[in-house]
């Protein structure tokens, strides 16, 4: 009677480890499976020009929420593959900017330890147009825009009214009617680039830190606005010597 008790009780225990060992092995397979392609579980989707955006697109039912993932953006140098991090692209959209093009975009996903590195098909395309459109503001002392400020300091702006930006030849400045919420000469402190994120929006809006503790969001009439006005800046910037 003990021996049957006992024989029963490892019974059990075998029927549990035989299931859990089952699971084991589900997992394992699971595991193989996914590093094997875990290349082919996310795509890049959108147009490789600028004007446009890219955006990490899930393409496989195994792939990872994006938001629990580690992502950064880098430029490659088409001629010498040297490999440059984009500076806040973190996102899982990002518009390409002027200083892009010609050069290769590649996204770099980690999650839980495994590395996804997703590249452009080639360099990116630039816009049609678009430098003989900046050409011709060149000649001028000082080309306006039309732009909303959707954020200013990293918070959110409510307003939506219309505010110009003066891209000049020595300095930039932001007005609202007659009022001037900001004139920075150019120096190697101001920044400006295209938004990081920010979804489909992103290709007309840049970033400005026009001094040390003042920053905006902006966003243009139009993609073409939005690249125009970068171009324009950095050629007067280094004009200046900057």
């Amino acid at each position: 009677m003990d021996m049957e008790h006992e024989l029963r009780a490892l019974r059990i225990q075998l029927a549990e480890k035989s299931k859990h060992s089952l699971l084991l092995q589900k997992e394992l397979a699971r595991s193989k499976r996914m590093e094997k392609n875990i290349s082919h579980i996310y795509e890049l989707d959108g147009a490789e020009t600028l004007g446009s955006y890219l955006r990490i697109k899930p393409c496989s039912d195994i792939a990872p929420e994006l938001s629990e993932c580690s992502i950064q953006w880098y430029r490659i140098s088409s001629e010498t593959s040297k490999k440059e991090l984009i500076s806040g692209a973190s996102k899982s959209v990002y518009a390409p900017e002027p200083f892009d093009v010609g050069r290769i975009l590649q996204v770099e996903i980690i999650y839980d330890g495994q590395l996804i590195v997703l590249t452009t098909a080639g360099a990116i395309d630039p816009a049609a147009g678009l430098g003989n459109y900046v050409e011709a503001l060149v000649r001028k002392h000082d080309v306006e825009f039309n732009v909303v400020v959707s954020q200013m300091n990293g918070a959110d702006h409510p307003s939506e009214s219309i505010h110009i930006l003066h891209v000049g030849k020595m300095r930039m400045k932001l007005c609202k009617g007659k009022k001037t919420i900001v004139k920075e000469y150019y120096s190697s402190s101001m920044q400006l680039c295209g938004v990081r994120g920010g979804g489909n929006a992103a290709a007309q809006a840049l970033f400005w830190q026009a001094k040390k503790g003042f920053s905006v969001v902006l966003a243009f009439e139009s993609e073409r606005e939005r690249n125009a006005a970068i171009m324009l800046a950095r050629r007067f910037a280094f004009d200046c010597n900057v």
